[in-house]
Parts: structure tokens; C-alpha cells; sequence
């Protein structure tokens, strides 16, 4: 995955293409940081963590820019966002995320399946990369 980003960036630098250039840049920045904390080479499932996360990032500050009167510096961070949504993978609807929930339930001992933070410990990483944490938060919390 890395090397499709920067083959990527090779070719927006050729078509011009400055908004591109810079949010790939950014994120090749932010997957080298990763490589470094983790001190090993990445996996697919490790950059697509780190692409989610800038995702997140952008989201909270559109939010942050909307509440502050600011619409064209959400508008810029809502189109970084968009060239950043495409490289994560999709993800799953509410209804799959109830019914995997719902299987992985019946996984947790009984005595357990009250406390949230021990089915999350269970749950959470069966959602990595395919759905939101906190609409998995959600429904666990529904479903207890």
C-alpha cells in the first residue's frame, strides 16, 4: 500500500495537482512516524490505522471550523478528507456491526458480558479497519 501512495504522489506531482501533492505527503510523513514508534516495517492493516486516524483528524476539525464561523477552512480540511476516504477500506453498515457484535457476544464468558470495557477488549479488535470505534461503542453498549 505504501508503494501505490507514492506512485500516487509521483503522478499528482506530475498532473500538478498541489492539494493532492500535500495531503500525500502528509501522510507518507505520518506512516513513516508510525514505522519509527512501531521500530518494524508496516502492514496494509497499519496504514490503512494510520489513514483512518487522519480521516478522524479531519472530521474533528471540520467540526471545530463549523462551530467557529469558518467555512473555508472546513471546506479545505472536507476536500483533504475526501482524498484521504479513499484509501480506507469500506466500511461496514450498522446492521453488521449488530450482528457480528452479537456473535462475538456469545464468545465472552457470561460472567463478563455486563461490563462494557471486557466485551470491548473482545470486540473492538474483530473491527479494526472496518469500522468506526465509536459506533461499535454504540451498539455494544445497546446490546449489553
Amino acid at each position: 500500500m505504501i508503494d501505490s501512495l507514492q506512485k500516487e504522489l509521483v503522478a499528482a506531482m506530475k498532473a500538478g495537482e498541489a492539494r493532492k501533492v500535500s495531503v500525500l505527503r502528509m501522510l507518507l510523513s505520518e506512516i513513516n512516524y508510525k514505522k519509527i514508534e512501531l521500530q518494524r516495517d508496516l502492514t496494509d492493516a497499519d496504514v490503512v490505522g494510520v489513514v483512518q486516524k487522519e480521516v478522524k483528524k479531519r472530521k474533528e476539525a471540520i467540526e471545530t471550523y463549523d462551530k467557529a464561523g469558518r467555512p473555508e477552512l472546513a471546506e479545505e480540511e472536507k476536500q483533504e478528507m475526501a482524498l484521504l476516504t479513499v484509501y480506507v477500506p469500506a466500511q461496514m453498515t450498522g446492521e453488521e456491526i449488530k450482528a457480528e457484535v452479537a456473535k462475538l457476544l456469545e464468545t465472552v464468558p457470561a460472567e463478563d458480558r455486563g461490563d462494557f470495557g471486557k466485551v470491548m477488549r473482545v470486540v473492538a479488535p474483530a473491527f479494526r479497519g472496518k469500522a468506526d470505534g465509536s459506533a461499535v461503542a454504540g451498539i455494544v453498549k445497546e446490546l449489553l
